[in-house]
Parts: C-alpha cells; sequence; structure tokens
C-alpha cells in the first residue's frame, strides 16, 4: 500500500503552533527531546517558515529554522528543508512533509513521508486525548508505518522562547 497525503489542506488553517505529541526516531532529534514545538508561518513568497524548537537532552534550548515549498498539484504535501539559506539550492536536500490526516477542527495532525522513515503525531495542545492518539496512529499502521520504536515527546506545557535561544 502507498502512503497518502490528505487530498485537501487549508494551509492557512494549518498555519500556527504545533506541539510534538510523538514522532519516529531520526537522526537530527534527539530521542529525549521534550517540549518540542513546531510553529509554521508564511513568507510573502508563498513558502512556509518552520520554527522547530525543543529541549535536548541536557535540558539545552535548540531552535532549527527551515523553509517548506508547498506542492500546488497536491494541497496536503510540502517539500522542507533545514540547510542554511544560501545551502539550499542544492538538489536532493529537501525532505517529503505529508499530512497523512488532519482532525476536522485543525486541532491533531499525522504527518510523514512516503518512505515511511519519518512521521511526526501533532496537536495545537500539548496533550490530547488517548482515544484521538490511538485512532491517529492507526491510520499510520493502516498506511504501512511500524511504530514499534515511536518515541511519545514529554510535553510540559512550556515552550522554548526566543529569550531562551539568545542565553
Amino acid at each position: 500500500m502507498d502512503v497518502t497525503s490528505v487530498p485537501a489542506l487549508d494551509l492557512e488553517r494549518y498555519l500556527g503552533l504545533w506541539y510534538e505529541i510523538g514522532r519516529l526516531p531520526m537522526k537530527h532529534e534527539d530521542d529525549t527531546a521534550r517540549d518540542v514545538t513546531a510553529e509554521y508561518t508564511l513568507d510573502d513568497d508563498g513558502h512556509v517558515r518552520v520554527d522547530n524548537r525543543c529541549l535536548d537532552a541536557d535540558r539545552e534550548p535548540v531552535q532549527a529554522l527551515g523553509k517548506a515549498t508547498p506542492d500546488p498539484a497536491h494541497p496536503g504535501r510540502l517539500e522542507v528543508t533545514f540547510l542554511p539559506a544560501g545551502l539550499r539550492w542544492i538538489p536532493w536536500t529537501s525532505a517529503d512533509y505529508w499530512v497523512l490526516r488532519i482532525a476536522d477542527d485543525y486541532g491533531t495532525a499525522l504527518v510523514g513521508s512516503p518512505d515511511r522513515k519519518f512521521l511526526w503525531l501533532l496537536a495545537r495542545a500539548p496533550h490530547i486525548d488517548g482515544a484521538v492518539e490511538s485512532d491517529f496512529l492507526g491510520t499510520a499502521r493502516a498506511q504501512g508505518f511500524d511504530l514499534e520504536p515511536w518515541i511519545r515527546t514529554p510535553q510540559s506545557g512550556s515552550r522554548v522562547t526566543d529569550a531562551q535561544l539568545a542565553d
């Protein structure tokens, strides 16, 4: 079975702050990262600014800034890069960011990649109902994602601030 993205996505509604509820392990994010957030804003050029923040294993604030390019032919799909702005021209340095499921109220989202290497469960609040989480993860399983290594992200309800990053 192929991984499928949502057929329609209201990007304006998707923008804003999301808390990471859980994810599959990945080499560029510490397995013990906590208070992970992603904030999406629309740039004047139509790209999406991605501002990921967390506290790492040493409880130090970390930020990763990226840029996402929507796919006009597939509204639920974006290409994301976290390379420095001057290096983003290099081919094959972006990753697929597909919205696999979105709640009707845009309060919960399941995001992954078509190769099934990346998967995130995101929510507008730091915690979600267990039944909602189970239902969304059921969608991931139905699309062939292996959730054995799933990491549930510790969320205190706090966010990494600009002041913390400046210290």
